[in-house]
């Protein structure tokens, strides 16, 4: 019983350091790589490494920004996110995102991962 009282805390601070890896500060002369490189080297962790998935990137500051979708070097798509806009988008399992700041100020990302069911 008393394993299971100091287990609770451990649990929930676990879970809030994890909600909290989700959102990024972009400084207007920083891009950040999101997902691609693997563990350590990422941004955010993507529970589905390795294999395609969704990436939910969703603009919560006050200005826009855009996301970059790249492959060996190569960009594939670069998509523009206004403010409180949402986007969606395809990574397959050899896809880099990263997050491109406004070279104006400071934007904010979030940025969730979603499995495609097959």
């Amino acid at each position: 019983m008393r394993l299971y009282i100091l287990l609770i805390p451990f649990l929930c601070l676990t879970s809030l350091s994890a909600l909290s890896q989700t959102e990024f500060t972009l400084d207007p002369v920083q891009s950040m790589l999101m997902t691609g490189k693997g563990p350590g080297q990422d941004g955010s962790i993507n529970p589905y490494f390795g294999e395609k998935c969704y990436a939910v990137v969703s603009n919560i500051g006050e200005r826009s920004f855009s996301i970059r979708v790249q492959k060996d070097g190569v960009i594939l798509k670069e998509i523009p996110i206004q403010k409180s806009e949402v986007k969606k988008v395809l990574l397959l399992s050899d896809h880099e995102l990263y997050l491109d700041p406004n070279p104006e100020g400071i934007a904010k990302a979030r940025v969730e991962y979603e499995q495609i069911e097959e």
